[in-house]
Parts: structure tokens; C-alpha cells; sequence
């Protein structure tokens, strides 16, 4: 059964994390969304054991502090949400950037072979420089509607070869790597979908524009191209056998890895709301000192309860998602 009350171990590294976000995040975000995330900034939290995606702890990840609770549930899922809402609140841009191999690394450790899982997570190691990985699905054409991709990939003999556009890729300029998602036949929807491990410098694999956004402008957005990119077919993310098996296999990779971190998303929201609801209360707490009539501050009241109520109840919906996962 699900609780909801944070045992001592995990409201331990819930303040931890709060700190973290009050003390280096929030004091840097302006200067970070004027000028970029730093360098020496990056290699301080990479060097903190903090990055952007979890690594496989039998890839040398980290669960450190993350232990069962008391009935010997694992924690691990329930815990990254609540460091995402935390840092969300200190500044989510500048969280986006932070070193790992951030969506890309969940098709990797869902699909990939273990050579696969071994050469893609062996660079986030942290007396390493600090490296990124990044996830290829969204095209102009299609984004939520995974299923309408429209890169494709033919095969050439030991290679596949991919044509076309991905826009509004996390840290796609900086990755080391990307999982791009291709089909073979548009005519035949998902069931033609693949999935590539496509490295930087592979020929046929540019950078496109670096997008200049309203928000979150410390986290880079990139646009990736692919003009006749071969890639061998020992990057075919699970092999060839693989979609032997499971026919819509490059889909399916897709959609599970959205269901491991669509709550983590969802936790980054939370924390952003509840950034702007203290702002809100602690910008009406000086209002009510100028004197405004009580009517309007028993409104000000109900409204910032109302807020209160429904940022609360993200949270417990998002706790029972992780509970699920």
C-alpha cells in the first residue's frame, strides 16, 4: 500500500536537496539564463554525485541514501521525484543542464544490449569530464503523436541509414550520444519504428539551430539533422534480434520510456508552481501590512489556498504514479 508521509532517512534528502536548490541554484539561475550554465559549475555537481538522469547502479550508478522504507519497498522512484519538484523550485533550467544522460538514458537501460548499456553510461563516471546524453523523437511534424515520426532509416548492408529532422532536443548540441528514433515504412506505423544509438561525429549527423526561447533559456535546445547518416548496425538500440521479437519494438521502447519519467516531469511542474504559489503568499503578506479592506484579503486567502490545495494534490498523484512505476 502507498504512504504518504516521508519516513526520517527520506525527509533527510528532501532537505538536503532543498538546500542545494536555495543555496546554488537559485542564487546563479538569473545569471545562468543570461549567459549559460558555467563550466566549473557543471563539473561541481557532477562532482556532487548530481546529474541530469539516473544511471544503472550495475553501470556504476549511485543509489546512495536511496535504501527500501521500512517495509522494504524501493525508494528509488519516489525519491527522484521529490529531488525533481525540490530542484525545480530552485531554478529547472539550469537542472536540465546538469551532466547524465538525461531522457536518453532510460531507452538505453530499458532496450540496449549490455554493450550497448556499457559504452553509452561508462562516460558519466565522476572523475570523468562531464558528458551528456540526449533522447531524438520529437520532429516538426510530430511530438506527443509518437506513433506519426517521419525520419526514416533504410537498410545497407552492416548499415542503417537515417534522413531527416529532430527539433527541441535537450542538450542535443552538447550530447555524446542520442537515441533517435527512425522508421523504416511510414506506410506501416509503428511496427517499422527503430531506435538508434547515434554518436557525435558520425557522418551525416549535424547540429541545426540552437533555439532562443522565453523560458528555462540556461537549458540548451537544439535542433539535430541527419542527411544520409550511416550508422553501423551494432547502434540499433537492442540489436536486430530484438525487433525480431517484438515487432513494434522502436514504439514500444518509446512509450516505456515516457512512463518512467513523464512523473519526474510532472515533480519539475510541481516544483515550479510551488515556487510562484510562496511568491504569491509572500508578496500578499505585504499587501495585507498596507491596509487593503478585508474583503479583499479574505479572497486573496481563499485564492491562495485554493493554490495550496491543488499543488498538494499534484504531489500525492504524482507519489502514487512512482508507486505504480
Amino acid at each position: 500500500m502507498i504512504e504518504f508521509e516521508l519516513e526520517p532517512g527520506q525527509r533527510n534528502i528532501q532537505q538536503m536537496v532543498r538546500f542545494f536548490a536555495k543555496s546554488e541554484l537559485r542564487p546563479k539561475a538569473l545569471e545562468f539564463d543570461k549567459n549559460g550554465v558555467s563550466d566549473e559549475f557543471l563539473r561541481k555537481v557532477q562532482k556532487m554525485g548530481i546529474g541530469a538522469g539516473a544511471v544503472p547502479k550495475e553501470m556504476g550508478g549511485d543509489d546512495a541514501g536511496v535504501r527500501p522504507d521500512s517495509r522494504g519497498v524501493s525508494q528509488s522512484n519516489r525519491m527522484g521525484v521529490i529531488a525533481a519538484e525540490e530542484m525545480s523550485w530552485g531554478d529547472p533550467g539550469v537542472i536540465l543542464t546538469f551532466p547524465g544522460p538525461g531522457l536518453g538514458g532510460p531507452p538505453v537501460a530499458i532496450t540496449g544490449t549490455p554493450e550497448q548499456k556499457e559504452r553509452c553510461f561508462s562516460i558519466f563516471a565522476k572523475d570523468k569530464d562531464p558528458a551528456w546524453g540526449a533522447y531524438g523523437l520529437t520532429e516538426p511534424g510530430a511530438g506527443s503523436d509518437a506513433a506519426n515520426i517521419s525520419t526514416t532509416c533504410r537498410k545497407d548492408g552492416d548499415y542503417y541509414v537515417l534522413n531527416g529532422t529532430k527539433c527541441f532536443i535537450t542538450n542535443g548540441g552538447r550530447a555524446s550520444w542520442v537515441v533517435v528514433f527512425a522508421t523504416l515504412d511510414k506506410t506501416k506505423g509503428r511496427e517499422a519504428h527503430r531506435a538508434f544509438i547515434v554518436e557525435k561525429g558520425t557522418p551525416g549527423f549535424s547540429l541545426g539551430k540552437i533555439e532562443k526561447k522565453l523560458g528555462l533559456r540556461s537549458s540548451e535546445t537544439a535542433e539535430l539533422v541527419f542527411d544520409e547518416c550511416r550508422v553501423h548496425k551494432d547502434n540499433l538500440l537492442g540489436g536486430e534480434e530484438h525487433y525480431e521479437k517484438m515487432g513494434s519494438g522502436g514504439f514500444k521502447t518509446a512509450m516505456k520510456t515516457f512512463d518512467s519519467t513523464r512523473p519526474p516531469v510532472a515533480a519539475m511542474a510541481t516544483g515550479i508552481a510551488r515556487a510562484s504559489y510562496e511568491l504569491a503568499r509572500d508578496a500578499s503578506k505585504e499587501i495585507y501590512m498596507l491596509g487593503r479592506p478585508l474583503a479583499r484579503n479574505q479572497v486573496v486567502r481563499e485564492k491562495l489556498a485554493e493554490m495550496e490545495r491543488k499543488i498538494t494534490a499534484a504531489r500525492l498523484m504524482i507519489w502514487h504514479a512512482t508507486w505504480m512505476a
